[in-house]
């Protein structure tokens, strides 16, 4: 068989897996939407029980002065009201935790010291007087990494019902906490994943990543359905404390933290205890600044999930099906691992397109993959629920573009798992991984009036 010939086959079965997967994500989510209207409209027409367990929302901290106020704020301006917040200082060199003391006490706070009988350190709780929630600001000394700056906020500042984590650079939708909480009705359900999406920023990169999270989270539409779900991250993830609490809370000897601990829960069996995505439980989080953040951003994302699928490795086509769902180990968990190499043969196949339609005088083959990238990105856009018309027709502009900027983030990715692919005896490694972290560049906010 000529080379040509392999690299013909090749293209043919990367193009039937992409195509399949389109599909699939597509009629998926067209499913799920279904059902969440069907949902919501049964709520409406009947009486249900009050479920009002408490939220403890985890705001974890590390030189975010300009934006930890306005994440408060929005927590504060929530629905919901059994709300308690933490907000974990991890050894910060600017302002953060006199920001957030100035604002507690700005608000007409009655305080209380309380101090742990562990360690000797001190925690200050402020409770709020009037309709706010109570905030506890817990300021640590050492920058150990977020994973432990949040196992020292669940183990000392939190005693049960259910725990948001939000990161500070982000925001939530009013109704955001009052819509995860219902998902715990159901009581097989032990964690949510939120609907992320990128704060307004019209530069490429921005609309680059805007894009790239409209996407990927109505895929994970279709994960919910078939149960194989398994990456919940870090911006308004919610779980049942006693979940976190049975499964040893966070990991740290990985990069990333969020799905370390997503990826633990579910490989004790996702089928009575199922992780689902939530598309009404809104959150906005900043983009990286800079290419150089997008480069480090993600290589830290794909080491991290990297290391974690070598960790669980053993859900890998595990035959356990009273445990595990079909779904998660013999097609979610491999197609992880599939899609890392389908990346990294994408130049060549991308090559082998170009060389073909030229030597062959066929634009078709070039024109034939834009258009179907761009109609699956306006796919994507359109039914959008939360985005208003005049939104979803100024993004439309972008997205006769968006298929070469997608280029941008394939060179990124494939760059990360070369780099992965380098460094590959980190993969396996179980030391502490995270260490001290380093939050990324933002954009010039304004805070709030205190």
């Amino acid at each position: 068989m000529s080379v040509s010939n392999i690299f013909f086959w090749l293209l043919l079965v990367v193009g039937m897996i992409n195509f399949v997967h389109l599909g699939l994500y597509t009629i998926g989510a067209n499913i799920y939407d279904m059902q969440q209207f069907r949902r919501a409209h049964k709520v409406k027409k009947t009486k249900r029980s009050v479920y009002n367990p408490h939220v403890t929302v985890l705001v974890p901290a590390h030189n975010e002065e300009m934006g930890v106020i306005r994440t408060i704020e929005t927590i504060c301006a929530g629905t919901y009201r059994n709300v308690s917040i933490v907000v974990i200082d991890d050894a910060s060199t600017d302002n953060t935790a006199k920001i957030v003391r100035d604002y507690i006490a700005k608000n007409s706070l009655r305080i209380q010291t309380v101090v742990s009988t562990k360690d000797g350190k001190t925690i200050r709780t402020y409770k709020r007087v009037g309709n706010l929630p109570p905030i506890c600001l817990l300021e640590r000394k050492k920058n150990a990494g977020k994973g432990a700056g949040l196992n020292y906020a669940l183990t000392h500042a939190v005693r049960g019902g259910l725990t948001m984590t939000l990161d500070a650079d982000s925001s939530l939708h009013p109704n955001a906490i009052a819509n995860a909480v219902e998902y715990f009705r159901d009581k097989q359900v032990v964690g949510v994943a939120a609907n992320v999406k990128i704060m307004e920023q019209h530069t490429i990169l921005g609309m680059l990543q805007k894009f790239e999270h409209m996407i990927g989270y109505r895929s994970k539409k279709f994960y919910t359905l078939t149960n194989s779900e398994f990456i919940v991250g870090g911006v308004a993830s919610t779980y049942r404390y006693e979940t976190l609490k049975k499964v040893g809370f966070y990991d740290t000897d990985t990069s990333t933290e969020d799905i370390g601990l997503s990826l633990k829960i579910v490989s004790q069996g996702n089928k009575k205890q199922r992780i689902v995505y939530a598309a009404n439980v809104v959150a906005t989080t900043e983009g990286v600044q800079s290419y150089k953040a997008l480069f480090r951003q993600r290589y830290r994302w794909k080491q991290g999930s990297m290391q974690n699928l070598v960790k669980y490795r053993a859900l890998f086509g595990n035959l356990d099906n009273a445990k595990c769902s079909r779904m998660l180990t013999w097609y979610r968990i491999p197609f992880a691992v599939l899609s890392e190499i389908i990346l990294l043969l994408q130049p060549i196949l991308l090559s082998f397109i170009v060389y073909q339609a030229i030597i062959h005088r066929m634009p078709g083959l070039l024109v034939g993959g834009y258009l179907t990238v761009t109609v699956y990105v306006l796919w994507n856009l359109l039914p959008d629920e939360h985005h208003t018309f005049i939104q979803k027709l100024f993004l439309s502009l972008y997205v006769p573009i968006m298929y070469f900027c997608f280029f941008i983030m394939d060179t990124v990715q494939i760059v990360a798992i070369i780099r992965c692919l380098i460094n590959a005896r980190q993969l396996g490694s179980k030391r502490d991984e995270q260490g001290a972290w380093v939050s990324p560049k933002r954009a010039s906010v304004i805070q709030p009036a205190l």
